[in-house]
């Protein structure tokens, strides 16, 4: 009987030791000028210094927000969140000096950020977005392919037709990323 009391008295320790571990961090990564690490916890957006201290709360949602990368002046971070039922993309002021999230992507796929463009004016993200029925390539969530979207307010219609063109294949990620 006391080993068996023994035994329960343990695993209550060890999760309520659990409970206060951060096993829900995720998505670590390391701003361009090296001063910020920005992560996931619990579904929103920290950053905290690299050299340690207090992690600063970029989102609270009771939507899940996720993957956060940082713009190449580290100004801006931009992340997928499902606040409006599928993952689309964001971007926030790294700093949070605003709470403003600006939603560049409106797609029913799930879209995932992947890097921002060198001079900082697009977002270069992953999706499994259906291709036209001309095309060979039909995504998959194992077979994403790569769009970009700008961060500057852009009218949808000339979303659209960059998406297209991406479709088409006059466009690729390796131009996106070298062109100036």
């Amino acid at each position: 009987m006391k080993h068996i009391l023994l035994c329960v008295f343990a695993a209550g320790a060890i999760s309520a030791g659990a409970a206060e571990s951060p096993l829900w961090l995720r998505n670590a990564k390391i701003s361009p000028d090296g001063s910020r690490i920005a992560f996931t916890y619990k579904g929103d957006i920290f950053t905290v210094p690299t050299g340690g201290g207090e992690a600063l709360r970029l989102t609270s949602q009771p939507s899940y927000e996720t993957t956060p990368i940082w713009s190449p002046d580290s100004r801006s971070i931009a992340f997928s969140s499902d606040r409006y039922g599928n993952a689309d993309i964001f971007v926030i002021a790294a700093d949070g000096s605003s709470k403003e999230w600006k939603r560049l992507t409106y797609n029913s796929a799930s879209e995932i950020p992947e890097a921002f463009t060198p001079d900082g004016k697009e977002v270069l993200y992953s999706a499994a977005i259906q291709a036209p029925a001309s095309s060979a390539m039909f995504p998959t969530g194992r077979m994403t392919q790569v769009y970009s979207v700008p961060v500057a307010e852009v009218p949808p219609a000339s979303f659209w037709q960059r998406r297209r063109a991406i479709f088409r294949g006059r466009l690729t990620a390796r131009a996106l990323c070298t062109r100036t």
